[in-house]
């Protein structure tokens, strides 16, 4: 069965608000992707591409990957 990454959301969410950004608009500019983008991949519409992945991880530092997203099996 093929795997997918799955954003932790509660742990994005809370690194996010530690790290000061108060708006999706402001976390999405940090991460250099739209704000739509941030609120697709939060609410399970939208699965992490790359550029949302290696935003977060800019974006969030000292976070790490396995802080941020899981290795789950792909939905059929």
């Amino acid at each position: 069965m093929p795997n997918t990454i799955k954003l932790r959301t509660d742990v994005f969410a809370k690194a996010a608000r530690l790290a000061g950004f108060r708006s999706d608009y402001a976390l999405a500019k940090a991460m250099d992707v739209n704000r739509s983008t941030v609120a697709r991949v939060l609410s399970g519409e939208l699965q992490p591409g790359p550029a949302f992945i290696g935003g977060a991880l800019i974006a969030l530092e000292p976070m790490q990957f396995e802080d941020l997203f899981e290795v789950v099996p792909a939905k059929a």
